[in-house]
């Protein structure tokens, strides 16, 4: 780390702290030639997360259209939106989770296990888009799935 003032390198560390709930460290250095202090901050870089569709392609994760898509499946409900932003980031730590390359299905049962837990309307919503639903026999069929106490199956072919 070079000095902001005389741009010698060599400084030491006087202080380092947590902040931003720990996602970064500050720390005060001082100059060894110059004898300033300046502060520095250390973050991790996040390696930037990719999703892979079903037809191959990959587009790069993005966070507003998994919460637009959650949004979708609640309109109407009592879910407010302290509850859509946990799913969509507990979706986004799981997606995050399974590496930099994530399968779409993998990101659509998450969402679909949140919406189990937070709303059954929603959840259902949600599975016909996902699932691709063509019939009321399809609603029908889900609706004994969703009875079981297992958890979501995958999307049909």
């Amino acid at each position: 780390m070079r000095c902001p003032f005389c741009r010698d390198g060599e400084n030491k560390v006087i202080d380092s702290r947590e902040s931003h709930e720990g996602a970064v460290i500050r720390r005060r250095r001082e100059c060894l030639q110059c004898k300033r202090r300046f502060t520095t901050y250390e973050r991790v870089e996040e390696l930037p997360l990719v999703v892979v569709k079903r037809s191959g392609a990959t587009v790069p994760f993005d966070p507003q259209k998994l919460r637009a898509g959650i949004e979708h499946a609640v309109a109407g409900s009592a879910i407010d939106d302290a509850a859509i932003d946990a799913l969509a980031h507990e979706v986004e730590e799981r997606a995050r989770a399974a590496g930099p390359g994530v399968r779409s299905d993998i990101i659509g049962l998450a969402v679909l296990e949140g919406l189990r837990q937070l709303d059954l309307v929603s959840y259902m919503r949600f599975a016909s888009v996902y699932k691709g639903f063509d019939t009321v026999d399809d609603f029908e069929r889900e609706l004994v799935e969703l009875q079981k106490s297992t958890a979501p199956k995958g999307r049909r072919s």
